[in-house]
């Protein structure tokens, strides 16, 4: 019998990503969706007409549903998880797990409390390249592992949309995600649990500086220094503002893990992604950076036997939030002392 699943917020990870996903998955049926906003709920009902929409989240947690999925804004997803908890639901949620270190540990003390499941939905390392690089690494095919570069900077789809009438406006999406952290903490925070899932070593330290292209608080273009336990060391760089208002953008999006023995790299633009050591080159499938189904069918799984050794935790969560945040923090600090 296939789980019933709910999905609290119908924006747009939930249509472009989690959705999609749910449809393809096997022993999962979505059969109700949660938001606050009936605009939301009616143009998600002409996508899914069969599904329940709901805008009283104690009738959506009375429907029926087994599980649910949280892909509201992070500035609700502290009192979604205390909602589904009280409601005795294991709950899958989208990064950053929460606002502040408080909340991430309220959510986790809360969901204990009920016994219920608390996962962090970092579908990165669902996708098949960083499960591969995660059996090299154990491999130790290049070797220890002595440094990770994770690049990811982008737009953000753009400063400007365009409305009805063909004039600019601001892109409230990419507006919204500067103002809940900016880039680290907002698509950084898989680049931190990849590190800290490829190596199996804790972060025991970190620095992060910014630029701003932009004026807002947090930096639109950021870089994050962590060291590892082990002595590995981790860079990632993040952008919001690469290629912001151009009007041919491009995307960088890159993995090199640097080893003893070899290097591994993964590369999205020249869809490349290979191993070198003195043996040779070795070329590996490409594959995209996400992998939503992939995701799904662990929690599928987790729900039909009680536990997960492959999802991402709510302490995962928690780390990669932590870092991202403080951080982020630390360059405004720097900044703001210039």
């Amino acid at each position: 019998m296939a789980q019933r699943l709910g999905l609290m917020g119908c924006g747009l990870v939930a249509i472009y990503g989690h959705l999609p996903a749910l449809a393809q998955t096997a022993g999962v049926e979505l059969t109700a969706v949660y938001d606050p906003s009936r605009a939301q709920l009616a143009a998600l009902r002409k996508l899914w007409p069969e599904v329940q929409v709901f805008d009283d989240v104690d009738a959506f947690l009375a429907s029926g549903i087994d599980a649910v999925t949280i892909t509201s804004p992070a500035p609700c997803h502290l009192e979604n998880i205390r909602a589904a908890a009280r409601a005795g639901k294991h709950i899958l949620c989208e990064k950053p797990l929460g606002m502040t270190d408080a909340e991430i540990e309220e959510m986790m003390a809360v969901t204990q409390d009920a016994g219920v499941m608390l996962f962090t939905a970092f579908d990165y390392r669902f996708s098949p390249v960083a499960q591969k690089i995660r059996q090299l690494v154990a491999e130790k095919a290049i070797g220890e592992v002595r440094s990770l570069r994770l690049i990811y900077i982008w737009n953000l789809h753009g400063k400007y949309l365009t409305d009805a009438d063909g004039n600019p406006v601001l892109n409230a999406r990419r507006e919204g995600r500067m103002l809940e952290g900016g880039p680290m903490v907002d698509c950084g925070v898989h680049q931190i649990d990849l590190a800290r899932y490829w190596l199996q070593q804790e972060v025991v330290s970190w620095t992060g500086r910014g630029a701003w292209v932009e004026q807002h608080t947090a930096p639109d273009h950021m870089y994050l220094h962590m060291d590892h336990q082990g002595g590995a060391h981790t860079m990632v760089e993040i952008s919001f503002t690469y290629c912001q208002t151009a009007a041919e953008p491009i995307s960088l999006f890159s993995y090199d893990l640097i080893g003893t023995d070899g290097i591994i790299r993964f590369d999205r633009w020249s869809e490349r992604f290979e191993m070198r050591t003195a043996a040779g080159t070795q070329q590996f499938p490409f594959a995209a950076e996400k992998n939503f189904v992939g995701m799904y069918q662990a929690f599928v799984e987790a729900l039909a036997t009680g536990h997960s050794d492959t999802l991402p935790t709510a302490y995962d969560g928690l780390m990669a939030t932590r870092i991202a945040r403080t951080a982020t923090e630390q360059a405004i600090a720097a900044h703001t002392e210039k």
